[in-house]
């Protein structure tokens, strides 16, 4: 039976743990993504009990470098699974949600390691990207979408005109 220091440890940890992965869960479900608040959620909870359990276990430094390693593998194969390859023209959907996966599980692993102002830091700057960063690109992205397909019209319109002139002659 843990001590009761031991066991607030372990309260604080997890709930931190649950909070932070709150905050980015909560960013992603509002932009209307797969991986929402639940994922979020259960990918930083989880990471940090994976940490907790080897940490109570006694386990060395170098067993808990093998879990972390693991976690930071299982939950790359996890976001793998939600990057789509839409079509022939190289339209992939997904990347940032299995980034911003990787990096609730990176959070969870630094709240159950005791690091919570770094968990607090990368969490802060998480949602910086996610929501600033984010933002500015896809407007850029749409604008220039836009504009290569004003380009390919004029093109298409350009080879229909010269196509007719070589007819005509």
């Amino acid at each position: 039976m843990p001590d009761t220091q031991q066991l607030a440890h372990v309260i604080i940890r997890m709930t931190a743990a649950v909070l932070l992965g709150s905050i980015i869960g909560f960013e992603r479900e509002r932009a209307g993504k797969a991986a929402g608040l639940r994922t979020h959620i259960l990918v930083t909870l989880g990471a940090c009990v994976f940490v907790l359990a080897c940490s109570g276990y006694g386990m060395s430094s170098d067993g808990l470098s093998r879990v972390i390693q693991g976690i930071v593998t299982g939950v790359g194969f996890l976001g793998a699974g939600s990057i789509l390859k839409l079509n022939e023209e190289r339209d992939i959907q997904g990347l940032t949600t299995a980034a911003g996966i990787w990096m609730t599980a990176a959070i969870g692993v630094a709240v159950g390691l005791g690091t919570l102002g770094l968990a607090l830091i990368a969490t802060i700057l998480t949602l910086i990207v996610l929501t600033l960063i984010g933002g500015q690109i896809d407007y850029k992205a749409e604008k220039k979408q836009a504009s290569e397909s004003e380009n390919t019209k004029k093109t298409r319109i350009k080879f229909l005109f010269s196509y007719l002139l070589i007819l005509r002659c």
